[in-house]
Formats: structure tokens, C-alpha cells, sequence
């Protein structure tokens, strides 16, 4: 094999609400995967991770204690050169990525990604482009491939970070203001999660579909998915990112990206066909996403198929991206759509709590309609916890057989697909604090004596959330926004 895949540690600490992609395996097949709520109960097992380069003590300790790193953003970042210009991770406040632990080579606890999505917008075609990310002061193995744009193009680029905070940093001083840059709030950075442009990539896709240039496809059905029943659940049809079904408490979080690192140089490369032939023993570095788990677990346990769109770096292969996932289920929503709620730890303001201005400013970001009365009947705090509980729980109790056939995308959270899944929900309903809603944990999880669940048993009863502010609803799956976007896509309603 010209690529090999190292295991590696998910870290679990601060009480975070994070999403850990790991790499265990390399082969025809996806790489294994895993996603685990950070501060969650359930234990992991394990093994070493590797070592930062530093070797002073003094170093060792910071980089034990360090969750924070920057991202310097190269100039023009929108642009073909841009692009193609490495992104370099390194540590905060003046430390050093071998004092900070900010290296690539420890992408498992602080490994940053890029992702690039295009859109042509006199054709409305759709393109991919994972700009690369080198640990400062290295160069990368193979030197980034220069993406073809059409033109004009309109770029967004969406950032994901294995670790607590990333820190946008420009290259210069204008370059994260021209960019379209954002990061957060003043004083409240989203977290792992940060982008640039994508306000401005949405409103042109959105007026591409109207103008029927940009066709979405239909996110599919499938016969192996059995439907929950009831009115709330999405039938036959293949799970999306704003589907209750499947997410968890931070909804469409980081990338899809995927780098190759040499463990023995620390030098890191894009992942294509072309890399991955000829840089012998290389390692898959992959970032921890929602939007990995269900489009390359997910779906294909399901019999569906994700989204794609030409890879600029990897000779037009097809292959999806976050960006492409909203766009999928922007296009679908159902009338229950599971969009970031206030409660989501990446868009709180620390002490300060719920902030909707945040909110907003994330969903936005993503093509996701702010906050207003009607999208509150189901994504205020409260009426998330619900219908996670009321949606997930039926459809994974009705679907346990085929899951449970799927890869554990962590085997210390669950040693099948399906065990994986119910943990994940246990622990979303912790860290979004369902229990003050007067709601009650749907799962009950049994657990071995390495802390990985081994079974889980659902409550389906149905639940209403209490202190809402509303009065519950339950509108039909059968009213679908379709293309209206709620307002996004509704120019009446903008």
C-alpha cells in the first residue's frame, strides 16, 4: 500500500461539543471515522497519538495543556494563486507550533482543514478545491495544485479544526477583511469552525437555482431505509444535514477534507489519486465532521449517495464537501428542519449564554435562514431538544438492523454503526442540556468494560418540550419548503 493509515487518540476534555474524525484504516474502502461529542461520558479506547517535535519541557507542557492554535491565511485566498497557496497552523500568542502542539503531525488533537467550494455563476456548475495546510516553518511534500477557475467565480471557504479554538490570522493586513473573512463574534470565536465568504457563495447559488441554472439534485430514497412513522420523520428519503434524523448537537460542523501527511518529515500533502500512489507510507489525515459521517458512513449503509462535484486538485474526481451539503438540503428542507440552535456550544457566548446575533451569523455562513418565529417552531433551544428526541429516536429504532451492519466509525464509542449513533444522541441531549426542557434521555446505552457501547435501547414515546416560549407543533413531513429556503430563497420573504 502507497498509503497507510496510523490509529489515533480522540482526545476528550473541556466539556466541548466536538465532532473527532480518525483515521484506523486504509483501504478500497472509506477510511473509518469517528465522531464523539468531547466532555461525553462514554469512555474511548485509545492509543498514542504522534509526538509535537518540541523537546524542552517547558514546551512539552504547553503543548499538553494547549486546545488553541492559529491559521495564517494566505493573501487573496478566493483567488486561483490563493488557492493554491498552503495555509500554515501554528500556535497562538507568539508560541511556536512545536511549543503549541499546532504541527500536522498531531492533527488528531489540533490538525486544521481548508475547504473550497466554486461556483460558476453563468453556468451554475459546481466545483471542490481543498487548499492545503502545512505546520509553519515546513514545506509541503508535493506543492499544491493550482485550481482552474471558471470565470467569474464565487468562492467560499470553510474552515475545520480538531482541537478547541482556531484563530483566523491573516497573511496581511487586509486579507481576512477583503476575503469576506469571519471567525465569530468580537470576543467570541465560533470555535473549531470559522469561514470566508459564504454569505455572498449562497445568495448567488440560491439565485442560481432560481434562474435554474444550479439544479440540486433530489437528496434520493432508498428501500433499505424503514420508515419511523408518524408525520415528523423523512420516510424513505435519504437523511440531509438539516434532517433530525441524523444530527447531533452541533449540526453541520467542519470539513470533508482529508490530507496526506509523512509522519517521518511532518510534511503534509493534498489527498489525491496522484499523492497518494507516490509518496510511499504515508498517513490519511481527516477532520472530525458530521458531514464526513453521513456522507461516507451514513449514506452508503443507507443505499444513498452524497452530493458531488468535480475535486479541482484531484483531476475532477467527484466528491462532495460541506458547503455542497447545505446547498443538498437547503434545496429539500423539510418543514421539521434541524437547523444551529442557540444551544449549539460553537455559536453561545460564554458566560453570556444564547446569542442570536451569532446564530445567525453561522447560519448564514451556511445558507441557513436566521433566527425568526417560524424556523424557532423547530431550532429554538428547546424545540431542537425535542425533536431530536422525537425524530432520531423512532428512526433509529426502526433502522437498527441496517446500521448496526455499518462500519463504528469509533470502536470506543460503539462498536457498530447503529451503537455509534445512539451514544452520539445520549450525548447530544447532555450537552445540549435537554434535561431542562423537562425532556428525558431516549437511550439507554449499555456499555463494556472498555466504556464502548455495545447495545442500546430507544423510548419512543413521543416528548414535548416544557419552557418553551410556544407552543409545540407538529406540521407534516408531507409540507415541504422544497426550493423556497424559507426566506433565503424566497425573494418576497428576504
Amino acid at each position: 500500500m502507497a498509503r497507510i493509515a496510523a490509529p489515533l487518540a480522540i482526545p476528550l476534555a473541556l466539556g466541548l461539543t466536538l465532532g473527532v474524525v480518525i483515521a484506523v484504516a486504509r483501504g478500497s474502502g472509506a477510511p473509518s471515522l469517528g465522531q464523539v461529542p468531547l466532555g461525553a461520558s462514554a469512555g474511548t479506547s485509545a492509543s498514542a497519538s504522534p509526538s509535537p517535535t518540541g523537546t524542552a519541557s517547558a514546551a512539552a507542557a504547553t503543548t499538553a495543556a494547549n486546545v488553541d492554535c492559529d491559521i495564517i491565511v494566505p493573501a487573496n485566498p478566493l483567488t486561483a494563486q490563493g488557492l493554491a497557496t498552503p495555509y500554515q497552523l501554528t500556535g497562538t500568542d507568539g508560541q511556536t507550533p512545536a511549543q503549541s502542539g499546532c504541527e500536522m503531525t498531531n492533527a488528531v488533537n489540533l490538525g486544521a482543514f481548508v475547504q473550497a467550494t466554486i461556483l460558476d455563476p453563468v453556468t451554475g456548475k459546481l466545483y471542490v478545491y481543498d487548499p492545503l495546510v502545512i505546520t509553519k516553518g515546513t514545506t509541503p511534500i508535493v506543492p499544491p495544485v493550482v485550481p482552474i477557475l471558471p470565470k467569474p467565480a464565487i468562492v467560499t471557504i470553510d474552515f475545520g479544526f480538531n482541537g478547541t479554538d482556531l484563530y483566523q490570522v491573516g497573511a496581511t493586513p487586509g486579507t481576512l477583511r477583503d476575503a469576506n473573512c469571519v471567525n465569530g463574534m468580537p470576543g467570541s470565536v465560533f470555535g473549531q469552525v470559522s469561514f470566508c465568504n459564504g454569505i455572498n457563495f449562497f445568495t448567488a447559488a440560491f439565485q442560481d437555482e432560481r434562474e435554474g441554472k444550479l439544479v440540486v439534485p433530489s437528496e434520493g430514497t432508498s428501500d433499505k431505509i424503514i420508515p419511523s412513522g408518524g408525520a415528523m420523520g423523512s420516510g424513505r428519503n435519504c437523511p440531509e444535514t438539516r434532517n433530525f434524523d441524523m444530527v447531533d448537537q452541533d449540526p453541520s460542523d467542519n470539513v470533508t477534507t482529508e490530507y496526506l501527511l509523512d509522519p517521518a518529515t511532518g510534511q503534509t500533502a493534498q489527498d489525491t489519486a496522484s499523492n497518494a500512489e507516490n509518496i510511499q507510507g504515508s498517513t490519511l489525515l481527516v477532520n472530525g465532521s458530521d458531514n464526513t459521517l453521513l456522507d461516507q458512513f451514513i449514506d452508503p449503509v443507507l443505499g444513498c449517495t452524497p452530493f458531488e462535484a468535480p475535486d479541482l486538485a484531484n483531476e475532477d474526481q467527484p466528491t462532495s464537501s460541506q458547503a455542497m451539503d447545505e446547498l443538498l438540503s437547503a434545496a429539500h428542507q423539510p418543514t421539521i428542519a434541524a437547523l444551529v440552535p442557540e444551544n449549539d456550544e460553537m455559536v453561545l457566548n460564554g458566560a453570556n449564554g444564547f446569542d442570536a446575533a451569532k446564530t445567525d451569523l453561522y447560519r448564514e455562513e451556511l445558507g441557513q435562514a436566521p433566527i425568526d418565529s417560524q424556523n424557532n417552531q423547530t431550532s429554538s433551544p428547546a424545540m431542537y431538544c425535542q425533536y431530536i428526541i422525537d425524530i432520531q429516536t423512532p428512526f433509529l429504532a426502526a433502522n437498527a438492523a441496517v446500521l448496526a451492519t455499518g462500519q463504528p466509525p469509533v470502536t470506543g464509542v460503539g462498536d457498530n454503526l447503529l451503537t455509534f449513533m445512539a451514544n452520539r444522541l445520549s450525548m447530544s441531549f447532555t450537552n445540549l442540556a435537554c434535561q431542562n426542557f423537562g425532556l428525558t434521555n431516549p437511550v439507554t446505552v449499555t456499555l463494556n468494560g472498555q466504556g464502548v457501547a455495545i447495545a442500546a435501547t430507544f423510548n419512543t414515546t413521543r416528548q414535548y418540550a416544557t419552557h418553551t416560549g410556544m407552543t409545540p407543533t407538529m406540521p407534516g413531513s408531507s409540507q415541504r419548503l422544497g426550493r423556497a429556503h424559507h426566506q433565503l430563497m424566497n425573494p418576497s420573504g428576504m
